[in-house]
């Protein structure tokens, strides 16, 4: 794996796989975040300059994580569109049976950054984008999969995710090096199924996958 500061479009490229066209979605998807950044606070300028390593790979690695099959995706707090945007090119690229991701995110600049994103790389068809917070969101979406991406502590975050999960979708939720912390922490309001899988792009974070959730009685 290269190192993330000379990680480029073609590196992404290369360990994922991803069609020519796939690709130019995310390069389009960088043009925006930079230009819209100029105006709407969405990523970092220092993240920026990190994009293909610390955004784009970072948010890929979620679909191979995924159940067999899965297809219905809900993406809480999605900000700038990680992990929800790399999604539906996945899903796209990939021409999922009845793949659709819905993306959650109360701020109306960034919801509108998101369909912006969508419009301009022609993933329409699979994505929405729904600005609101996701505890009103009523009927509650049906989802496969749940995910999110820095937006709370785990203990709170599992509260936001609990409708869906209970449902029957799974949680797929990159943390950070405390992830440990996180889930013993969690465990003290909440009764889950949990496993790890390794981050591609960093060897102290991990991608936790979380069933079976209920309130500690």
């Amino acid at each position: 794996m290269s190192h993330e500061r000379t990680y480029d479009a073609e590196a992404f490229r290369a360990d994922t796989g991803v069609s020519r066209e796939t690709l130019e979605r995310f390069i389009v998807w960088r043009r925006l975040l930079s230009e819209w950044s100029a105006h709407t606070n969405l990523v970092g300028r220092a993240t920026l300059d990190e994009f293909w390593f610390r955004h784009a790979l970072d948010s890929w690695q979620l679909l191979d994580l995924a159940p067999p099959g899965t297809s219905r995706w809900l993406d809480i707090g999605a900000g700038a569109g990680f992990p929800g945007v790399a999604i539906a090119f996945g899903l796209a690229g990939r021409a999922v049976p009845g793949g659709r991701v819905t993306l959650v995110e109360s701020i109306g600049k960034k919801a509108a950054f998101l369909r912006a994103v969508l419009a301009e790389t022609g993933v329409e068809a699979v994505a929405d984008v729904i600005c609101d917070r996701v505890e009103a969101l009523e009927p509650v979406p049906v989802c496969d999969v749940v995910t999110a991406r820095a937006v709370a502590p785990l203990e709170k975050l599992l509260g936001l995710m609990a409708p869906y999960v209970e449902n029957g979708a799974i949680a797929l939720i990159p943390k950070g090096a405390r992830h440990a912390e996180e889930l013993t922490a969690a465990r003290k309001s909440w009764n889950f199924e949990a496993s790890l899988h390794p981050s591609l792009t960093s060897d102290e974070a991990a991608i936790i996958r979380i069933e079976r959730l209920s309130r500690v009685r």
